[in-house]
């Protein structure tokens, strides 16, 4: 027998309905492959992936398989507790050292995400003699964790509005501890924090920084050791938040980079930590051997700029717009999320997997195709991948005929 019928069902129902008749219903690919620059997906067979967080092509490297292996037959599945009972494993000290080198931190602590990471830093280090100043375009994780948290006050200032900014923090009391939020890496736009200006504001104003760099370690900087070190103040950042779901492995996982006091204390209250199981053994194994392939192969990263570089100017070249940039995220802006949609079923229609982003994602009418780049792809990959983008753009009337 089914679940009975129920009110809440109906009205969820007719919710439903209504995405679908909009065109803004969201389907779901299966894949039947190790994430890589080809996937085998339910359904379609082989397909380019051009929508991945696999930025460095770790996710099937085998030095960070087999890491993950080795630790789950040494450690085991899970924790199966938080980390203050009995939860702490060798791995994860190993793990959160390697982090703070990478980060160029005095400590880092790790957790099941980076959006926990960012639920555990932002209400802890925001007592109630603070106020939190937040950049409007960052990532739900964050805005979520300042929803949490109980300052003083809360603040948003236009996305990298630098005059914003410094007038809120004019504006603050004396006394007050003042936090300033930003991605590193804004996820949407591609676009880069402007962190020496953000850090030279907070230094006049006696303020703290935290950086959500996600979109950035592995990605941005001569190394790929993120913003701070693409603009040369690797050290200078308070706290820095990140992924191990992205560049380094792709597999789950986030951390707080900061000093040993900062560490110290989410390990005492943050709530995340104290209520939430710790990292799988096995994925801190294969994180850790994930920052060792990064730390030892600067040419990977190298190659990811590369490749970003060049479709984003072959796309030009063809008559599209997309956003600059410095990071490896190429969005291309297409207006409704009904179209964004339609052009991104279109493209994996012709075996090119890149997803449509809209409303609430994005603010409505720049619904956009988020292209993400990887190292893992080859040249042939990323032609195939421009041809099925001309012929979409043209048959869309994006670019000319």
């Amino acid at each position: 027998m089914g679940a009975p019928m129920t009110r809440l069902s109906d009205e969820i129902g007719a919710e439903l309905d209504a995405l679908r008749a909009a065109g803004t219903y969201k389907t779901f690919n299966t894949l039947e492959s190790p994430q890589g620059p080809v996937v085998r997906m339910t359904g379609r067979g082989e397909v380019i992936v051009l929508s991945s967080n696999n930025y460095l092509g770790l996710a099937e490297h085998p030095d960070v398989v087999q890491a993950g292996i080795a630790g789950l037959e040494a450690y085991g599945a899970g924790t199966a507790s938080v980390r203050f009972i009995c939860g702490t494993f060798e791995p994860h000290l190993e793990l959160e050292r390697d982090l703070a080198e990478l980060s160029a931190t005095d400590a880092a602590l790790t957790y099941v995400s980076c959006w926990n990471a960012n639920e555990a830093a932002i209400p802890t280090l925001a007592d109630e003699r603070t106020v939190i100043l937040s950049d409007a375009l960052n990532h739900a994780s964050i805005i979520d964790a300042v929803r949490l948290a109980k300052p003083e006050r809360k603040a948003r200032y236009a996305h990298s509005d630098m005059t914003e900014l410094r007038d809120l923090l004019q504006s603050c009391e004396p006394g007050q501890r003042k936090l300033i939020l930003t991605d590193g890496v804004f996820s949407m736009e591609g676009d880069l924090a402007k962190l020496p200006d953000i850090l030279e504001l907070a230094r006049a104003h006696d303020a703290i920084v935290l950086v959500d760099d996600s979109h950035g370690v592995g990605v941005v900087g001569k190394n790929g050791r993120g913003v701070a070190e693409h603009f040369g103040v690797l050290g200078e950042v308070d706290v820095m938040t990140g992924t191990l779901g992205k560049a380094l492995g792709g597999a789950a996982g986030g951390y707080v980079a900061s000093s040993a006091e900062v560490c110290d204390l989410l390990a005492q209250r943050s709530r995340p930590q104290l209520f939430s199981n710790a990292l799988p053994p096995t994925v801190a194994c294969s994180a850790r051997a994930a920052v060792h392939v990064l730390r030892s192969r600067p040419d990977l990263v190298a190659r990811l700029r590369e490749n970003t570089q060049w479709f984003r100017g072959a796309l030009r070249e063809r008559g599209f717009n997309p956003l600059d940039g410095e990071a490896a995220i190429i969005p291309i802006i297409v207006g409704e999320t009904s179209r964004a949609i339609e052009l991104s079923q279109r493209l994996l229609d012709r075996g090119v997997f890149v997803t449509g982003f809209g409303y609430p994602v994005v603010p409505e009418g720049t619904a956009r195709i988020r292209v993400q780049m990887s190292a893992a792809l080859e040249p042939v990959h990323l032609e195939r991948a421009l041809e099925a983008f001309v012929e979409v753009g043209r048959e869309a009337g994006l670019v000319a005929a």
